[in-house]
């Protein structure tokens, strides 16, 4: 099996290479959004804010593989097509954009309602209190939310393959289909997510003690 496998070496790491790429686009990406959701959200705008919870209860509540399957089948519908690779990467920031904004909103809560009086008072406005006051001191709390957020951003982009996109999972799948390898192919494709988790969970669990001490 292991002389066998090495055929399929270089499949294996391009399978690596997607779920790595489209870990790191979607999570980028979720970065992006949820930090617009999360302005909505704490705005002193009604609708901006309506339009923010609304977002958050939707995308948390539906599984990831039905925006997949909406996005990959739907679309072209109503004329609106992306290659699979793409698709993937937009679901995956869309999706974890809902847990970004939750994670990003509650740091900013956890800020004193104090401190952001005080900026007010010294002139200052919604945009200049979140970037000086809120967000600085917000970072710390949002780290391990985030953390968590790559990590399901990472398991979430092994559905890549139930729409035919060929990830780590994906030419799992394939090799299996050849080979009849089973369990144990799995199982190393396991150990590598979890590998990769537990890598992110202790990078962020570090960073989050740096940033104690530093306060």
């Amino acid at each position: 099996m292991i002389e066998q496998l090495g055929t399929y070496l270089p499949q294996i790491l391009g399978g690596l290479w997607v779920a790595l790429s489209l870990t790191a686009i979607g999570f980028l990406g979720a970065l992006v959004i949820g930090i617009l959701i999360a302005a909505c959200r704490i705005s002193p705008v009604a609708p901006l804010r309506a339009f923010g919870a609304v977002y958050v209860e939707v995308l948390r509540n539906i599984p990831l593989l039905c925006l997949l399957i909406l996005f990959t089948f739907g679309l072209p519908d109503i004329g609106i097509v992306f290659d699979l690779y793409t698709t993937v990467a937009i679901c995956l920031a869309i999706f974890n954009a809902a847990f970004v904004c939750e994670a990003i909103r509650t740091g900013v809560n956890a800020v004193p309602v104090g401190q952001v009086e005080a900026g007010r008072a010294l002139g200052f406005g919604f945009a200049q209190c979140v970037q000086h006051i809120i967000l600085p001191q917000a970072l710390r709390s949002m780290i391990q939310p985030l953390v968590n957020v790559f990590i399901g951003t990472l398991l979430g982009s092994s559905l890549a393959s139930a729409i035919g996109v060929y990830d780590l999972l994906g030419i799992a799948q394939y090799i299996n289909l050849h080979e009849a390898w089973g369990i144990g192919l799995f199982a190393a494709a396991a150990a590598v997510y979890a590998t990769i988790a537990l890598g992110a969970g202790a990078i962020g669990g570090r960073l989050e003690r740096r940033l104690a001490v530093q306060r």
